[in-house]
C-alpha cells in the first residue's frame, strides 16, 4: 500500500482552490488549457505547424491532458483570470 495516488487526488482541490475562489472558474479554465494540450499532442502526431503551447510542466507519457492542466494551474504556469 505505499503506491503513490494520483488522478483527482493529486492535486488536491485545496490547492486548486487555493488559485480561483470559483469551482465553477477552475473547471472551466482547466478543461480549456486541457483541450489545448490534448490539441497540441494531436498536432504533434499529424507533424503539422502548432497553434498551441504544450505542457508547461514535466509531465509523464501517461498523463491525461486533464491532469496536467490541473498541475499546471498549481505550478502557477497558467493563470486563472476572473472577469469581475
Amino acid at each position: 500500500m505505499s503506491e503513490k495516488l494520483e488522478g483527482i487526488v493529486s492535486p488536491s482541490i485545496d490547492s486548486l482552490m487555493g488559485k480561483h475562489p470559483s469551482k465553477y472558474g477552475l473547471v472551466i479554465f482547466a478543461a480549456k488549457r486541457a483541450r489545448q494540450i490534448n490539441d497540441y499532442y494531436s498536432a504533434l502526431h499529424e507533424g503539422s505547424l502548432f497553434s498551441n503551447v504544450g505542457p508547461l510542466v514535466d509531465s509523464a507519457v501517461d498523463d491525461k491532458p486533464l491532469s496536467i492542466a490541473m498541475h499546471e494551474i498549481v505550478a502557477g504556469a497558467v493563470v486563472v483570470k476572473s472577469n469581475d
